[in-house]
């Protein structure tokens, strides 16, 4: 019996460490490469439409927040990212859209519809971004995958110095749809991806490359 119970309690101490390791890096990741409080360009992380188009819960938070933080006058323009990569709806142009409904003139929305994922929603803002001599964003996602975000970020920044811009992220607020039960899941997996892609680093492609890439 005593052995159970040293066995049980050494479970718990080692599950209290593995998660006090994971959370611990999580909620240390940077969350900025500048004390700017103004930017050139807010760029808004595309995620799925729903399968009718119209925006998802998450989708929706994010463009709210954006054009929240557009009206504060953070940034003169929006960016919205984010091309067809769940289903058949460009999830840029459905942000931009909403955007629009919520009283953001049409020219102050740029949308970036190639994106396939969130190294790539980096890759083509950062693009558009250089193109029009932009260097600064405040980037906007969902509270759990910030954490994701100023990983690559850093990594851009790194492997890509033609690309590279200041930025700070920015928490747009949980849909009043999740529950806590799904907030703590989708924050504990992204915190786990987290520190295996702190430990491990992004592997190389066009959008990473490993050594540093010449302008696009």
């Amino acid at each position: 019996m005593k052995f159970l119970r040293n066995l049980l309690f050494a479970v718990i101490v080692l599950a209290f460490a593995a998660a006090l390791v994971v959370y611990g890096n999580f909620f240390t990741l940077p969350t900025h490469n500048t004390a700017a409080t103004r930017f050139d360009a807010i760029v808004v992380l595309g995620t799925p439409s729903r399968p009718d188009g119209s925006p998802s819960p998450e989708q929706r938070e994010r463009v709210l927040e954006g054009v929240r933080e557009y009206k504060a006058g953070v940034a003169p323009r929006l960016i919205m990212t984010g091309g067809a990569a769940h289903n058949h709806f460009v999830e840029a142009h459905s942000m931009a859209v909403f955007a629009e409904a919520q009283g953001v003139p049409a020219a102050d929305i740029i949308e970036e519809g190639q994106a396939q994922n969130t190294v790539q929603n980096i890759f083509y803002s950062a693009t558009i971004m250089h193109q029009h001599g932009w260097s600064s964003a405040e980037i906007v996602s969902s509270p759990y995958h910030l954490g994701r975000t100023a990983l690559i970020m850093n990594a851009f920044n790194t492997r890509q110095p033609s690309l590279s811009i200041d930025w700070r992220t920015h928490a747009s607020a949980w849909p009043p749809e999740y529950g806590i039960h799904h907030k703590v899941v989708l924050t504990s997996v992204e915190a786990w991806r987290c520190l295996q892609l702190r430990a491990q680093g992004y592997p190389s492609s066009r959008f990473l490359p490993l050594t540093p890439a010449a302008a696009h």
